[in-house]
């Protein structure tokens, strides 16, 4: 471990951000490669997954996105901080074994201790579900099913439970994965569920611990143990284990207010004086979520927080950069055939950045609305 890590400034911690998530320059790379570069992406709301990688990928389209899914190359399911995340299938199942170890995962509802062939009831369910996808109702009577099969395997009051509860414990693991009913992905989040990709080689335990975290660094890197933590929904101390047994193989920095930063080698630093182009972010974007709740300043400063993170319902809403910090919000609405997008900036913006943002904003909503007859863009207070 450094004695006496180099401290970098805001600002530079900034311009790292923005340059391995393709805020600086586009990611001109293959989409599904683009996602893995820029970590998992929290898609409980539809619309930001596209709005994220519009904003990242040099060339993207909504239809691309879409036939990556039915490929199979991306998928969605129930993840970190037991939320909906669109990532690679490769790296699927490294998230799913971190979740599962951090005990996320866990279907308990009771303190009744389970049964030794309640250990089978999840592999059947996995096959059962491992070729063709199931709707939340056919995979409660698949449990029932069992049950019935196996009387007094389940403590009577986890039973009641998981029946009060339809059963969604087990429809939130992180070993499955949405699909939609008709193979086609479309405007809405698919309900039905299939079995996630589960490779025999998949990392396990501290494995997929230590995996995950290098992603992390990755795509948001320098981090701090309690950034890490709080991304992938683990308590710090074992984050910081890992970190400390990892630290052989990365660097280490100090941010201005002394907090000791863990990066990967050779990973981008650019100069915090590099031009940063204004960007629209989608909602519950990663950059706003990779960090400890008191360690956001790098991208968006306490003044402007409660502009963006909505506390009544849990929603961060979708937000812009004016060199490479949030500086306003901004919505899309389709109305009789036209795409309107609307920008409310939380300060004066001056000339110059006010015309790169409107170009940058036509952008998006020709990408996002493309069956739109018409495309414009409105400014709010």
């Amino acid at each position: 471990m450094s004695a006496d890590p180099e401290p970098l400034t805001l600002g530079a911690l900034n311009r790292a951000l923005l340059a391995r998530q393709g805020l600086l320059e586009r990611i001109d790379a293959p989409l599904v490669d683009g996602v893995e570069a820029i970590g998992a992406l929290q898609a409980q709301e539809w619309k930001a997954p596209p709005a994220a990688l519009c904003a990242r990928m040099e060339s993207f389209t909504v239809e691309g996105l879409y036939q990556a899914m039915g490929r199979g190359e991306l998928v969605i399911g129930t993840l970190v901080r037991a939320t909906l995340h669109l990532l690679s299938a490769r790296e699927h199942p490294a998230y799913a074994a971190a979740v599962a170890a951090a005990g996320s995962d866990d279907w308990r509802r009771t303190k009744h201790e389970p049964s030794p062939e309640l250990g089978e009831l999840r592999a059947e369910l996995l096959a059962h579900l491992r070729v063709t996808p199931r709707s939340g109702e056919e995979i409660a009577a698949f449990m029932e099913a069992w049950i019935g099969r196996h009387p007094g395997a389940m403590h009577a009051q986890e039973l009641a439970r998981q029946r009060s509860l339809s059963w969604r414990p087990f429809l939130t693991s992180s070993s499955l994965v949405r699909a939609p009913a008709d193979g086609r992905w479309g405007s809405r989040t698919p309900a039905l569920l299939r079995a996630a990709p589960s490779p025999a080689d998949a990392p396990t335990g501290e494995a997929a611990l230590e995996e995950v975290i290098r992603r992390h660094l990755r795509a948001f890197g320098p981090a701090a143990p309690d950034d890490v933590a709080g991304w992938i929904g683990w308590r710090t101390p074992p984050v910081r284990d890992a970190l400390e047994r990892l630290a052989p193989q990365l660097e280490e920095f100090s941010d201005e207010g002394g907090r000791r930063l863990y990066d990967l080698p050779g990973s981008p630093r650019p100069d915090p004086e590099t031009p940063a182009p204004p960007r629209l972010l989608g909602g519950f974007d990663s950059v706003l979520l990779a960090y400890a709740t008191k360690h956001r300043a790098r991208i968006i400063s306490e003044a402007d927080r409660q502009a963006v993170y909505e506390r009544g319902n849990l929603r961060i809403r979708p937000s812009f950069l004016i060199d490479g910090f949030v500086a306003g919000t901004w919505s899309l609405q389709v109305r009789r055939g036209e795409a309107i997008l609307t920008l409310q900036a939380l300060r004066p913006i001056a000339r110059p950045a006010s015309a790169a943002l409107i170009e940058e904003t036509e952008r998006v909503a020709t990408v996002l609305a493309p069956g739109a007859r018409a495309h414009s863009v409105a400014f709010t207070r």
